[in-house]
């Protein structure tokens, strides 16, 4: 009974061990699938590019790309931080690690790694979401459905406002709109998903606010549902002629009585990819 018994142990051990490869081998492919769509044109940014622009708009690319930048639209970040794992009244932060590539609009992996005395590791993607402790042992396993997709959507375009603003240049695909003297709308469009992202900026341009309405489920009642969601910004240096924010905090239920701050990160590093 005994010998059956550990046999069995080193058959889930082993099928969890090939999963976890797999899943590995699996965020290496997509990390390097999200870099092919990186802009090597070497279309360099002029601000006549935004001149039909409303007003707030115009400040906020002038602030955060320089002229003659060669607009790269591909960022590869390394942050740390603070990650919640809890709620807005037992927060429960860890410690985090995370790298992410970000190829707005084509999509998005996030890296994280929690350390600790139960580490927890995993990814989040666009069309996934897989984390574990122990490196080993599933703890979430999701995607690949509509939910899944829309509220990954509205996380990496709205990341792309902080991260990599060439990315959100008007196309066809991108459209501007005034809200106020001091915020404007970003409306962005791939394979049948809409984003509004409302970005308020101050009298230089310099972001101080992002908001959007996310599809999630971080409620009290676990159902997807369009829910305010937002970031703060700050901390701004400037990378390869871009200025990026090096700390951002986001908060589901952003400015209701229930806004929580579940992410708190500072960039150690980014790069945008120009070969």
């Amino acid at each position: 009974m005994k010998f059956r018994i550990y046999i069995l142990l080193i058959l889930i051990l082993s099928s969890l061990m090939i999963l976890s490869i797999h899943d590995s081998i699996v965020d290496i492919i997509e990390w390097n699938r999200l870099k092919k769509f990186q802009n090597f044109k070497n279309v360099k940014f002029k601000l006549s590019m935004v001149s039909e622009l409303p007003e707030p708009a115009r400040r906020f690319f002038k602030f955060s790309i320089k002229e003659g930048t060669p607009l790269l639209t591909v960022a590869e970040i390394e942050m740390s931080g603070k990650f919640s794992l809890g709620t807005k009244e037992k927060p429960n932060y860890k410690e985090m690690k995370a790298s992410q590539i970000l190829a707005s609009p084509e999509g998005f992996i996030w890296t994280l790694h929690l350390p600790g005395l139960i580490p927890i590791s995993g990814s989040d993607t666009a069309k996934w979401t897989r984390f574990r402790i122990l490196h080993l042992f599933p703890v979430a396993r999701m995607g690949n459905d509509l939910d899944h997709t829309k509220s990954a959507f509205g996380r990496y375009v709205a990341e792309s406002v902080f991260w990599t603003p060439a990315a959100v240049l008007p196309n066809d695909h991108i459209k501007w709109k005034q809200i106020d003297h001091d915020t404007v709308r970003v409306t962005i469009e791939k394979d049948g998903l809409f984003q509004d992202v409302d970005i308020k900026v101050n009298e230089e341009g310099c972001p101080i606010e992002v908001t959007f309405l996310r599809w999630s489920n971080a409620n009290v009642n676990k159902q997807f549902q369009l829910q305010p969601f937002g970031g703060k910004p700050s901390n701004f240096k400037e990378v390869q002629g871009f200025k990026i924010p090096f700390h951002v905090e986001a908060a589901n239920l952003y400015g209701t009585k229930d806004e929580f701050f579940f992410f708190k990160a500072d960039i150690n590093k980014i790069q945008f990819l120009n070969h």
